[in-house]
Parts: structure tokens; sequence; C-alpha cells
């Protein structure tokens, strides 16, 4: 990140706004970081998902090959999906590859640890 250098100093009313929005990022900072640490969350269980089903296909000798066949989904799709390079799966996918290989996908709903007052 780059510095900014200002030519001049700032205008009492430049300076109030200033430190208005400072206060303002101090006081959601601690929400903004809480957010990030339940979105983190969120993406390990889906990594842990997408260990679980890798390993259900393999428990059953199964080869990506042979999941393309029951799933009929691309071998390089499923490929990025297990190694994670396919961040964001659809429902529909995963429920296609769980029924594949003999599972299902069980999806909750649990309250927020945090505020309720997002925009």
């Amino acid at each position: 990140m780059q510095r900014i250098h200002r030519d001049r100093p700032l205008t009492l009313d430049e300076a109030a706004e200033y430190n208005r929005v400072r206060e303002q990022v101090a006081e959601e900072l601690t929400d903004l970081f809480s957010r990030h640490d339940e979105r983190m969350l969120a993406l390990d269980q889906l990594q842990l998902l997408l260990k679980q089903l890798k390993a259900a296909r393999e428990e059953l000798g199964l080869s990506l090959s042979d999941l393309t066949r029951l799933t009929g989904m691309d071998r390089s799709s499923l490929s990025k999906l297990e190694t994670g390079q396919r961040l964001n799966p659809t429902v529909d996918t995963l429920v296609r590859y769980a029924e594949a290989v003999g599972k299902r996908i069980v999806v909750s709903l649990a309250d927020a640890e945090s505020t309720m007052t997002r925009a």
C-alpha cells in the first residue's frame, strides 16, 4: 500500500470528515472481522465436505472417469472440485457427486453468533 502525501494541510472541515470516517471504520472493524471469520469457517466446512466426498469415492474404488460416467459431469471439473480449485460449487453439483458415491448432502440452518444489524 502506498502512502498518500498532501501538498497542503487539511482544512478544519476536511479534518473533521477524516476523523469521522476513521471513527466509523474503527466501530465497524470488529464486525467486519467477525463476518470474515464466519465466511472462512463456511469455506473450511465446504473443504471438509469435499474431502469427505473424495474419500467416499476412493473407498468405493471409483476413479474420476467412473464418477464422470455416474454424474455426467466433466472429469476436469470433478478434479478441480476435489482439489479446491473450484471454490463455489453449486448445490446440484454437490448433490450429484454425493449420490454417485452413495451419500447425501445434509444442510442445516443455525443462528448467527454475531449481531443481527447487518446491512
